[in-house]
């Protein structure tokens, strides 16, 4: 099956957040079962520097704002799938990050940045494509950043009766992010001015990237089983729940996996000492390397509860600076944060490491090779986001057994289990769920698996059950591929 995989990130090219890490691992394990497999990428500073191979494939022209691209093929590091890059130094290589400059402000040309990544994968996806040997039966795009492509896609058929199309997949990682902007950019991105209405792009009065793929693909999917029903919701639809309710039968949700070599504890680089679901001892090695290098007082029995995290209210990090203190003087618990997102939290952190030097270590920003240490390093690691379509990090606390704090939504739902005494005694219990997104229960949660900490015994249990887990992308890209054929074949 030929699948032209549409994204605004990918790591290692370039990332952001967990779009990049799906869009790096999910090509490489379709491809692992034989799918010929094509990411389609603006062409970003960072993503030119690191494509391994680039030769010219094509020129695209008359296309809105830019007039004319640059298509340039080569192969994402390791894994060697093949990556398209967009070329255009006007709308891609500038400095600062894909989506915001360097004071962290919106690029306001973002509608036709990606909007000419959604109408270059509409053309690559039929047979009049400005490609001669390679068109895709599957079009898969990913987020509001390519979530025109399906609506591309629908007019330019539109009366062609002779052109052969590719089916269209929208798979939603964040609902949250919509991609709307004045109803002016309508004709500015070349879309017919019939399609500004309910039932197509229309969205509040607005343009809306995202709803535009909603609406016109032909198949939907997210990340999680249980965010697919969340966003069917008034709680969790922002706005959209009525449209994803009526297409509700047509949302796959499928969890997201991991790059299990990038993220593994036996062979992780960036560890002072490996360790694996047979041996854990060298994780105390870690903690006690992470406590030095972060400042922290050297103690191996001082439970150490980990975030690397946006900053930010969904993240439900307000929760945690609400409970830090009690966290800290009752409950004798270190705490290491790394991330980086609202001004106030990122604020309210440092003071929190001001007042408790010995205990809390905050590092504003991101740093992988620290991210990899603290899932190693940690005792416990904090997820209390109040929505989460799928969740990476709670799934990398489980590989590096880091048992997960978090609360009962999205991914984290699907992906963890409350340790209680039917899930210990059928080697289930992975970690511990709140009831509730509020600052009493993630005290109760972090209460709860203190008591389980204090027993070395059970807590290894509990640790090699979520080291032990299948969390590799295997059986994802085997569901995404029944999915393909499914929208092949309606």
């Amino acid at each position: 099956m030929r699948i032209l995989f549409v994204t605004s990130e990918a790591f290692p090219l370039i990332k952001t957040g967990g779009l990049a890490d799906v869009s790096g691992s999910l090509p490489a394990a379709l491809q692992a079962i034989g799918a010929d497999v094509r990411i389609l990428i603006p062409g970003y500073p960072a993503v030119l520097d690191k494509l391994v191979n680039p030769t010219f494939l094509t020129t695209i022209s008359n296309l809105p704002h830019d007039g004319t691209i640059n298509l340039i093929i080569g192969e994402m590091p390791e894994t060697k799938v093949p990556v398209m890059v967009i070329e255009s130094a006007g709308l891609y290589q500038r400095n600062g990050g894909p989506y915001v400059d360097s004071t962290g402000k919106d690029w306001e040309d973002n509608p036709y940045r990606f909007g000419t990544l959604s109408l270059v994968a509409a053309m690559l996806s039929s047979d009049q494509s400005p490609l001669k040997d390679w068109s895709p039966e599957i079009t898969h795009c990913n987020d509001w950043q390519s979530g025109l492509t399906p609506a591309f896609m629908h007019f330019m058929s539109a009366g062609r009766t002779k052109m052969k199309q590719a089916k269209s997949l929208l798979s939603i990682h964040n609902l949250a992010f919509q991609g709307s902007y004045s109803a002016d950019w309508v004709k500015r991105l070349g879309l017919p001015a019939e399609s500004y209405q309910i039932n197509g792009v229309e969205y509040y009065g607005q343009l809306s990237f995202l709803k535009a793929g909603i609406f016109y693909a032909d198949g939907l999917s997210t990340v999680s089983p249980t965010y697919a029903k969340e966003i069917q919701t008034e709680a969790y639809g922002f706005g959209m729940q009525g449209l994803l309710t009526a297409r509700g039968t047509e949302i796959h949700g499928i969890l997201n996996g991991l790059d299990t070599h990038e993220w593994n504890p036996a062979i992780d680089p960036h560890l002072v000492q490996h360790y694996d679901a047979d041996n854990i001892t060298g994780k105390q090695v870690v903690k006690k390397m992470l406590q030095t290098k972060l400042r922290l007082k050297v103690e191996a029995n001082t439970p150490l509860l980990g975030v690397v995290s946006r900053l930010t209210h969904q993240k439900g990090l307000d929760m945690l600076s609400a409970c830090a203190e009690t966290l800290i003087t009752q409950y004798g618990c270190q705490l290491a944060v790394l991330g980086s997102g609202d001004a106030s939290f990122e604020q309210g952190y440092r003071d929190l490491s001001r007042r408790f030097p010995d205990q809390v270590s905050v590092t504003i920003g991101y740093n992988e090779a620290l991210s990899h240490q603290m899932m190693a390093g940690c005792d416990i690691f904090i997820m209390p986001s109040r929505f989460e379509p799928c969740g990476l990090n709670q799934m990398y606390g489980l590989r590096y057994g880091t048992p997960p704090v978090v609360t009962y939504t999205g991914g984290l739902a699907d992906s963890v289990q409350d340790t209680n005494e039917d899930s210990l005694n059928n080697k289930t219990a992975t970690g511990f769920v709140m009831k509730k997104a509020d600052a009493n229960d993630l005290v109760s949660a972090v209460s709860k698996a203190l008591g389980y900490y204090q027993d070395k015994k059970t807590w290894k249990k509990i640790q090699e059950n979520g080291m032990r887990q299948n969390l590799d992308w295997s059986r994802s890209a085997k569901a995404y591929m029944r999915m393909y054929e499914e929208i092949l074949h309606k």
